[in-house]
């Protein structure tokens, strides 16, 4: 029987790659700021935005949360109001697809201090 702890590896690094248009990067900076309080207020911390320097518009939302089984709980509470940040920023996204959404997880190297 697997461990009750096989899915609490952590922390866990969430990036987010949107494609903004030039014309509408202001107010998706904006509406990104107003989203990263309620992941920071939902147990996300170091939250930034960085961008490619090949590719202005494309811009990477990332943070960190404090282990796998929390992110999982964080996808279960998502309120209306929370999904409606969510739905503001992806107006600004462009494209056929959605947001690339990637999880890195920490790898537990025996003997790493």
């Amino acid at each position: 029987m697997p461990s009750p702890f096989a899915h609490d590896r952590g922390p866990v690094l969430i990036l987010i790659e949107y494609k903004v248009e030039k014309q509408h990067r202001s107010a998706f900076l904006h509406a990104l700021d107003t989203l990263s309080q309620e992941r920071r207020r939902d147990g996300a911390y170091g939250w930034g935005v960085t961008e490619d320097s090949a590719d202005p518009e494309k811009i990477v939302e990332w943070f960190m949360v404090e282990s796998w089984a929390e992110h999982l709980r964080q996808h279960k509470r998502v309120s209306n109001a929370d999904a409606d940040l969510k739905g503001k920023v992806l107006t600004y996204h462009v494209g056929p697809e959605k947001p690339v959404v990637r999880h890195f997880l920490t790898i537990n190297r025996p003997g790493a201090a």
